[in-house]
Parts: C-alpha cells; structure tokens; sequence
C-alpha cells in the first residue's frame, strides 16, 4: 500500500472502514422496509422519511465510532500487531492516526452519535434515550469485553439485527410485531457471518493471544458449519412471511443463498491466511445482497 500521511483525511477513510457501513445499513432498510409496508399498505398511517433517516444516519455515525474504538483499544491492548496480522491493516497499528487524534475522534463521534439518535425521542418517545445510551455503552463493550469473551456474536445479533431492526419499526409505528422480531434475527444471523469469517481467519491468532472467540471455542469444522447453517437459517426463518402473505420476502431472499454458499465453499478450500480476506470482502458483499432483496420483498 501506499505511503499514508499521518493524521490525512484518506488516514481517516481508511480507519473509518466505508465498506462495513453496508452493514449497519442492512438492519435499518429491513426495518423501514417492514413499517413502510404496514403502514402505507395495512394500516395507513403515515410513514416519516425524517424518522428512517435519522436511524440510518445514527446507525452510520455508531458504526465508525465503533471502528475508532475497535482500532485504538486493539492497538492499545497489543491485540493489532502490524506484523502478525492477518486481516485488513489498521490505522492506530500502521501510524496512520496518532493515539490523541483516535481519542478525540472517539469523543467526536459518540458525542455525534447521541445528537443525531436525540430527535429520534420525538418519534419513539423517551425511551428512545435508553436505546441510544445502550448502543454507546455496547460500542465499547464489544471491544473491550465482548468479543475477547466469546460474546461477540451474540451482540452482533442484537446490534446488527434485533435492535436496529425493531427499534427502526418501532419509531413509525410505535409496537413491534412478530414479523419484526423474525425479521431482526434472521437479519443478525446473517450480519454475524462476518464476524464468523473474520474470527475463522484469526482463529490461531487469537487463541494464542488468550483472546476467546466462539471460533475458537466451537473448533474450526465446527466454525465452518455454523457459518453455512447462519445464512441458510436466515432464509427458513423467511417461511414466517410467506405464511403471512408476503411471498416475496421468503423467495427472493433465497436468491442471497447461491452467493452464501460458494463464499463458503471459498472458505473451507482457502482454510487460513490472508486470502481469506476475499472472502470477508465477498461476505459482505453477500450481506447487502441479503438486505436488498429482504427489503424488496417486504415493501413488494
């Protein structure tokens, strides 16, 4: 790669990770997918593009906030060593952002987090204050707790898929319904693949550095499993919606599976070291394919 000055703004892009915003996106347009739909089709109340907006946008904000926080404690705890790692290179790790810029950003960034989620009170009420003090304390719990203990996934499902996907139909329409809660999971599971695939990478890394990650729990054969069986889970839990009389939420999400199993077959031919990065890139990749085609099966 080439040189990065110290503290520039393509520094900052890069510690600030576009590509995993696809991600933070998917749960927030699954949940705005489902309150449009009941409320302009079923119920007929009025949607608000302000409200779905705000999500998106704190969404957005909470996730680079995370990737600051994610950056400067693994480097600050020695887990990033720019020699030893495996996966994409860190900005903290290569001296691309200095420790005090990363610390001000991460005051910068949760401080912008909270004042873009305050209006959401407007919309859902003052427990919106909750939810929000919530996400903040669990941006840095995942890093400094969490994923070190085997806990990653299990926030990964409630982060990326319960909580912005409820709370996303929640501001619209003020109740959760069980279609929302099937939603919020299967869109977790799905998200959680990521994770799985990033923490297969380093699963020898990170057991010999004390670091315990459900990889390294469950075994690599295991792993590798609970990676095709999340994808494909996802797509069954879609049987919920077609009972419901929408069809197209359960087909078209299966055209994500394809996609899902030949990343997978990837995988397990590639095994370990960083060309198991193309597969983290293609994962991702999969996960926006999944959101987009949830998203129009729902509004459709």
């Amino acid at each position: 790669m080439e040189q990065i000055k110290v503290n520039s703004l393509k520094a900052w892009v890069l510690a600030a990770r576009p590509k995993t915003l696809t991600g933070a996106a998917v749960p927030v347009l699954i949940g705005g997918a489902l309150a449009w739909s009941d409320a302009i089709l079923y119920i007929g109340f009025p949607f608000s593009f302000v409200a779905f907006a705000l999500c998106l946008l704190f969404a957005w904000v909470m996730q680079i906030d995370a990737n600051f926080v994610n950056d400067f404690f693994d480097y600050a705890q020695g887990i990033d060593n720019p020699i030893t790692r495996l996966g994409p290179k860190r900005a903290c790790a290569e001296g691309w952002v200095t420790v005090g810029a990363m610390k001000s950003a991460i005051a910068l960034t949760t401080i912008a987090a909270c004042i873009v989620g305050l209006p959401l009170v407007l919309y859902g009420g003052l427990e919106m204050l909750l939810i929000g003090a919530l996400c903040v304390v669990c941006c840095f719990l995942y890093t400094l707790w969490g994923s070190q203990h085997g806990m990653g996934d299990l926030l990964v499902l409630l982060f990326f898929g319960f909580i912005p996907v409820t709370i996303t139909y929640y501001v619209q329409l003020h109740t959760i319904t069980a279609e929302v809660v099937v939603a919020s999971l299967a869109c977790g599971l799905v998200v959680d693949t990521l994770l799985m695939v990033n923490n297969f990478r380093d699963r020898d890394t990170d057991r010999a550095s004390g670091k315990t990650t459900l990889v390294v729990i469950i075994g690599e054969k295991a792993s590798l499993w609970l990676y095709l069986l999340l994808g494909v889970v996802a797509c069954l839990m879609g049987l919920v919606f077609l009972l419901n009389h929408r069809p197209l939420a359960f087909i078209l999400p299966l055209l994500y599976l394809p996609f899902h199993i030949t990343t997978w077959l990837s995988i397990r031919r590639i095994n370990e070291g960083t060309e198991l990065n193309k597969c983290l890139g293609k994962t991702s990749r999969n996960i926006f394919i999944y959101g987009v085609l949830l998203t129009i099966g729902l509004m459709f």
